[in-house]
């Protein structure tokens, strides 16, 4: 009986231990499933965003490519258009007399002509890549700066604050630096009725590039326009926004409504890039 009895436990015991080791099992079966699972959901959330920065890689490439031959047809074609009609324009004053009011009337269409050609100049140069990266980000921002002071639309300054460090920025990096400078200031000088507007640049000494635009205007919503791609603030806020995404920089804005509005964009750069001065 006693027998029986241990060989009844004996069982009990081996079923228990069995009964056990299928649980364990079992959960080790889901807890892998569910690894795995969580794994090649992970792996297509980064195939996916690795897609979206490829295409939006080629989209802007593509634009910039568009630019370029704008900018080229611009200037071989309009701007020697242009350059024709002054010569002829000049050698028509050369023959004219001064006292004549035809004489007058033709000098003010050389001015407008002069100032044509020196706008269509502008939007060349700041339309065309190779420049951009040729002649460097700081420098290529204060011709544009320059150039808006020009037009009279707004009172802009551009300030570069002082470092013990000098950072250079690969080519592609500051033609959409570049560019998001530009929409930044065109949206400001559309939207934002401001009188004032303060551009900085700042190489920091923990190897971070920043640029920050600031203006006194009407201020925004930001999540209203972040949300509002059909307005055309909208669309330029996410293409702003996908730019500093692509070339891992932050995009920082803080605007309130009737307080203005100040956009800043951190870029961490690489130890490498570093130039003692």
């Amino acid at each position: 009986m006693q027998n029986q009895n241990a060989e009844i436990i004996s069982v009990l015991i081996i079923g228990g231990l069995m009964a056990i080791m299928l649980v364990l099992f079992i959960v080790a079966i889901v807890l892998l499933y569910q690894r795995r699972q969580q794994r090649h959901e992970h792996d297509l959330i980064k195939l996916k965003e690795e897609y979206d920065q490829e295409l939006l890689r080629s989209q802007l490439e593509i634009q910039e490519r568009t630019l370029k031959t704008i900018s080229q047809e611009l200037h071989d074609n309009i701007g020697q258009m242009l350059s024709v009609v002054k010569l002829s324009v000049s050698g028509a004053l050369y023959t004219m007399d001064k006292q004549t009011p035809e004489y007058e009337s033709i000098t003010a269409s050389k001015d407008i002509l002069n100032k044509a050609i020196g706008d269509l100049s502008n939007l060349t140069k700041s339309l065309h890549t190779d420049r951009i990266a040729q002649v460097g980000l700081d420098e290529s921002i204060q011709y544009e700066i320059e150039t808006i002071k020009k037009t009279g639309l707004v009172d802009i300054e551009f300030f570069r604050e002082a470092s013990d460090h000098h950072f250079s920025i690969n080519g592609q990096t500051s033609v959409f630096l570049f560019r998001m400078f530009q929409e930044i200031v065109n949206n400001t000088l559309k939207h934002s009725k401001a009188t004032r507007v303060n551009v900085y640049i700042n190489y920091t000494k923990d190897n971070t590039f920043v640029l920050k635009i600031e203006d006194n205007g009407v201020g925004f919503d930001f999540n209203e326009k972040k949300n509002t791609a059909s307005s055309s603030s909208g669309v330029g806020l996410k293409s702003m926004m996908n730019r500093a995404k692509l070339i891992k920089a932050d995009f920082l804005i803080d605007s309130k409504l009737g307080k203005g509005t100040t956009i800043t964009i951190a870029l961490p750069l690489k130890k490498e890039t570093v130039i003692e001065e």
